[in-house]
């Protein structure tokens, strides 16, 4: 009998999580396991297409986004607050699904370690799961950095969750560059429940060329990239203002906006001669390969990918009061100098060039021992041997 996997994402901003968490499906898939992917946020285009044909099935709850960059409160996609009858709506869905189910093993993203404001709905789930006549055992996904509470209370609330319903936490990282010590005050009341798998990237072979013959020259071009889009906008600009200010003047710079960029910051952008400005690509990885110097946000997949493909990075994390994970992870790999970084309340042309020309005058990515990569079939054989 094949072993059936109930795995949990919500993605609220970007779309990071949802591509991890599909990358993990994926891989579970082909390790011969049956797993159902059940998102909570904004559909992505031909995601469920990417997903069936990798083996795995998928559910789309009703969705839901963070009503604004603060991601303190939800809201539903056309913006309005989410009431109660949405709530216990997509409770019974969500709870009913996994009755239906019945797992093997329950996987929630990132939940008790975030995604609290989701709470409505998943203390009911891991209920009724320890509810099951046959109860899966349940296992939380985290990315290599957590956000930063500064409170004692929170910590506590996070690890008594854990302790009532939390068999072990997945971290999909590899601890020699980045330990989750440094971002979880808890670390020592879990750490031997804690299994790090090692970075998760898609790993479908040799990334292609990209098709602009401009893009294979030696020479390369600078890629500038903000992810899904949806808070890309400073850097973009900034990008703008340095290219004439770096040695790399001369070079293309290609912006790769994301779907979500809104309209007007869209609209706003003034390229001028030498930049290109366009959708992002599928051929990234290739554009990362080929290029002189990446420059992006600090979100898990861009980075993941900029450590194993590009030669020189630029990190600008995407930072708010409450949002520091992007923050930790672009200081600790400045730390080791892999990339430089410039911090959001920094970023505007100067200090965005300041930082280019300390990237190229300092050790190609490339000089440094590659982390571990292999995340997937980590998870893979892990929940495998759960059961």
């Amino acid at each position: 009998m094949s072993r059936r996997v109930f795995f949990y994402v919500q993605h609220l901003l970007g779309i990071g999580h949802l591509r991890r968490a599909a990358t993990l499906a994926r891989a579970l898939a082909r390790g011969g396991v049956d797993v159902l992917l059940v998102s909570g946020g904004a559909p992505v285009p031909g995601l469920d297409v990417r997903l069936v044909s990798g083996g795995a099935r998928f559910h789309q709850l009703p969705p839901l986004r963070a009503r604004d960059e603060g991601l303190r409160e939800l809201a539903r996609l056309d913006g309005t607050p989410l009431d109660e009858a949405f709530r216990a709506a997509r409770t019974a869905e969500l709870v009913g699904l996994l009755r239906a189910e019945a797992p093997d093993i329950l996987v929630t993203e990132q939940f008790p370690f975030g995604r609290t404001q989701l709470r409505f709905e998943l203390l009911p789930l891991l209920g009724a799961a320890k509810a099951l006549p046959r109860p899966p055992r349940i296992v939380s996904s985290v990315r290599d950095v957590l956000r930063e509470s500064a409170s004692a209370e929170r910590i506590a609330q996070t690890l008594a969750t854990f302790d009532s319903f939390f068999d072990a936490v997945l971290v999909h990282a590899d601890p020699r560059l980045v330990a989750l010590d440094r971002s979880f005050a808890g670390w020592a009341h879990l750490k031997d429940r804690a299994h790090y798998t090692g970075y998760v990237v898609e790993h479908e072979g040799t990334p292609t060329a990209p098709t602009d013959t401009d893009a294979r020259d030696p020479a390369g071009e600078v890629i500038v990239s903000v992810g899904g889009g949806a808070v890309g906008g400073p850097l973009l600009r900034a990008a703008i203002a340095a290219r004439p200010l770096t040695s790399l003047a001369g070079r293309r710079w290609r912006l790769l906006v994301g779907r979500n960029l809104p309209a007007a910051e869209r609209a706003a952008l003034s390229p001028g001669a030498g930049i290109e400005i366009e959708p992002a690509r599928p051929d990234f990885t290739a554009l990362l390969r080929n290029s002189t110097l990446s420059i992006s946000q600090a979100g898990y997949n861009t980075v993941v990918e900029t450590l194993i493909y590009a030669d020189r990075a630029v990190l600008v994390p995407f930072a708010t009061p409450r949002e520091t994970e992007q923050t930790r992870r672009a200081g600790v790999l400045a730390e080791r100098g892999l990339v430089q970084a410039v911090p959001a309340e920094g970023l505007d042309g100067p200090a965005l060039a300041a930082a280019v020309e300390r990237a190229l005058a300092g050790r190609s990515i490339r000089s440094f021992p590659r982390c571990d990569t292999d995340g997937a079939a980590a998870t893979a054989a892990f929940l495998a041997s759960l059961v």
